[in-house]
């Protein structure tokens, strides 16, 4: 079991109320699975896929990543935990625009590590494996859409994270594009056991995933094995 989480909450205060974001939530993800997480909007799908990042706190309940127990960590620990086990995916790229696609990758090599000394071949490696090897010395501005976000999808796996969270990476893209990225993560997780996590509204994403999670109202609804 590579993440797993126990009766977990997230209640935001807004003024005198309480607001809860997610009821209770019981998931357990096994090394190697391609896990979609679907639901309406304001279900609570973002909120979860931030705590599991480490990005909040939960209010009540456990996360365990990797061994570890989000949890009852102080905020240091939590960083430190999301530094090593954690690559993230957004809708939007993030990408810093004033970098070229290897300058992206180096920059996370150097969070990570400290001093950014994996080598050119790794980066290359990485950028060759998402169909880049042509574009390391491109700035974001000079990509597609569609390249941009697998130079952000080479940045999550540079440093081999133990899950990759992805939240609606496909979001900002035509069909053609999604189409592309999405075969990217189907071949990460089919050929490296990448664990793999994504919160989508789009069906045609979740239909290149193992397991479909289905969220309302901050509860899980239902979870659907695809491989049966």
């Amino acid at each position: 079991m590579i993440l797993q989480t126990k009766e977990l909450t997230k209640t935001y205060k807004i003024g005198k109320l309480d607001v809860p974001a997610l009821r209770g939530i019981n998931i357990d993800v096994e090394r190697g699975e391609f896990v979609a997480i679907m639901g309406p909007s304001g279900c609570g799908k973002s909120t979860l896929l931030h705590l599991l990042g480490g990005l909040l706190s939960p209010t009540t309940g456990s996360i365990h990543i990797d061994g570890e127990d989000l949890s009852k960590v102080t905020d240091a620990q939590r960083t430190d935990i999301r530094r090593r086990k954690i690559g993230f995916v957004f809708q939007r790229f993030n990408l810093f625009p004033t970098l070229t696609a290897d300058g992206n990758l180096k920059l996370a090599e150097k969070i990570h590590t400290g001093n950014g000394n994996h080598s050119a071949d790794r980066r290359r490696e990485v950028l060759g494996l998402l169909k880049l090897e042509d574009k390391m010395k491109h700035k974001p501005l000079e990509l597609s859409g569609g390249e941009q976000q697998r130079v952000a999808l080479a940045r999550a796996i540079i440093n081999s994270p133990a899950i990759i969270l992805a939240d609606e990476p496909t979001g900002n893209l035509d069909s053609e594009n999604s189409t592309i990225v999405l075969e990217m993560f189907k071949e990460l997780n089919a050929k490296y056991q990448q664990t793999i996590i994504m919160i989508t509204h789009n069906p045609e994403a979740a239909a290149v995933s193992s397991r479909v999670i289905r969220m309302r109202d901050g509860h899980v609804e239902d979870a659907q094995d695809r491989t049966e």
